[in-house]
């Protein structure tokens, strides 16, 4: 984490006028800020494939390079006032919530063993995909994918293919099963926070939540009942058949109390109203937020102390993953922060083309067009601010969003979680997906590879859902 440090003690020295910097005006940009973005971007998906050695040991260096390429030439152009202030706001506002609560879910799912003679047979790992679906939305993609993901990979060790297994798993519980409710996925608790009934995307959109799903789970079914009759697919062979089956259960059960704690703290953040607040370098930080924030960082206290030993090893668990996505997310969100600016610019904004784009002529909201705008930004994006960008293009007021504008509400909510699958980057837990079944000796593809099963398999999908539910 050495860039890291260096990155936020750069930081420090921009410092000293930090709460007189304004908000970064996105119409005054030029798309060359977006560079260093692109540059992380890039570097993800080449790097591993061009200098997989170099990479695998410096990905953190070469992520903090990049954030430099952004903060010190910003420092310079607008003073360092505006860059300090956009780097404490990228940190205090997203980046450490993100880490936290995605570290208490690591580290409590991490927790729980799910024993058993599980064999990966297509019958049991579509009905494994089908449960984390439903998961997703009540304790978050994140949640669910890391709950489940450890004995999918155990249930299918003794299989010849097994990628295919993972990249379904990312596109149904790490994506798609997060789309019914606030909890599921940060878009739409964003949406909550600014009005949206709870409840109110599961009513709209669970048929193309039905749809996408239970398409996903029948080809993934067809795909994995073919790779499971193939000559050679079970490559293990049980070494004490007389041994009796290990009986099916769960170790580490406290780690279940603990994620409804999770669940709590996430809601009682987004409910619990307070003008109790502490403005931290022009950064407003509420009482709420650190209550969930320190509450989650307990939680993951007191997961590491109670869950036995026996529990870590016997899931392999170890904090790769989470320092592989802490450190490139850490770059994304640094870097991400004059692409933001530009698109909530609108139409003044080096991107006013995209937000035009999703008006129609006569000045309403084109339901299709925002769907593919915010889910094809939200892809390479993160779409917790894409979300925000489109609801506020299209107005803004919660009230409206959920009846004139409906369907446009329903664009937004399904393109900016549908379409996280779309990539690597597209969802936190895509990427610590790969990392973990990556960790097991499971063969990922790369980020272009991965495309070429998401634009395969998803994107007719999507024009499927256009046409049916958003014309």
């Amino acid at each position: 984490m050495k860039p890291l440090r260096a990155l936020a003690l750069s930081a420090f020295f921009l410092a000293p006028a930090l709460a007189a910097a304004a908000d970064i005006d996105g119409a005054r940009l030029s798309v060359l800020w977006g560079v260093p973005f692109a540059g992380v971007l890039l570097s993800i998906a080449l790097l591993p494939l061009l200098a997989p050695h170099f990479w695998h040991h410096h990905f953190g260096k070469v992520t903090a390079a990049w954030s430099l390429a952004f903060l010190v030439p910003f420092a310079a152009a607008f003073g360092p006032a505006a860059a300090g202030a956009g780097f404490v706001h990228a940190l205090l506002a997203e980046y450490l919530p993100f880490v936290i609560l995605l570290g208490a879910l690591f580290t409590v799912a991490g927790g729980i063993y799910i024993r058993g003679n599980l064999q990966g047979s297509a019958a049991l790992n579509a009905g494994l995909l089908a449960i984390g679906a439903v998961l997703a939305s009540f304790m978050g993609t994140t949640g669910a994918s890391m709950l489940l993901i450890r004995p999918l990979i155990r249930a299918n060790d003794g299989r010849k293919h097994i990628t295919h297994v993972v990249v379904f798993f990312i596109f149904i519980v790490s994506n798609a099963g997060g789309s019914l409710t606030p909890l599921g996925d940060p878009p739409l608790f964003l949406g909550f926070l600014k009005g949206v009934d709870f409840f109110w995307t599961m009513q709209h959109i669970w048929m193309e939540t039905l749809f996408l799903v239970s398409v996903l789970l029948v080809l993934f079914f067809l795909l994995d009942s073919w790779f499971w009759r193939q000559p050679g697919e079970r490559l293990a062979v049980d070494p004490t058949p007389d041994t009796p089956p290990a009986r099916f259960g769960f170790d580490g059960k406290v780690n279940f109390l603990l994620l409804a704690v999770v669940v709590g703290l996430v809601l009682m953040s987004g409910v619990w109203k307070s003008d109790v607040q502490w403005d931290v370098a022009g950064t407003a930080v509420g009482l709420p937020g650190l209550v969930r924030d320190a509450g989650l960082v307990l939680v993951t206290l007191v997961s590491l102390a109670l869950t036995p030993r026996q529990v870590h090893e016997d899931n392999q668990f170890n904090w790769g993953p989470m320092q592989e996505v802490a450190k490139l997310f850490a770059g994304i969100f640094l870097t991400i922060i004059p692409v933001i600016a530009m698109l909530k610019a609108g139409v003044d904004g080096p991107f006013g083309a995209i937000v035009s784009a999703v008006t129609r002529a006569d000045g309403s909201p084109d339901p299709a067009m925002y769907f593919w705008a915010s889910g094809l930004l939200s892809s390479f994006l993160d779409n917790a601010p894409t979300y925000l960008v489109f609801f506020n293009t299209a107005g803004g007021d919660p009230v409206t969003m959920m009846t004139t504008h409906a369907a446009t509400l329903a664009a937004i909510s399904a393109g900016s979680v549908f379409m996280g699958a779309n990539t690597y980057i597209g969802n936190a837990p895509n990427l610590m997906v790969k990392a973990i079944a990556e960790d097991r000796g499971v063969k990922m593809p790369s980020f272009f590879g991965y495309m070429l099963w998401s634009v395969g398999i998803l994107v007719p999908l999507f024009v499927v859902i256009t046409f049916i539910w958003l014309r």
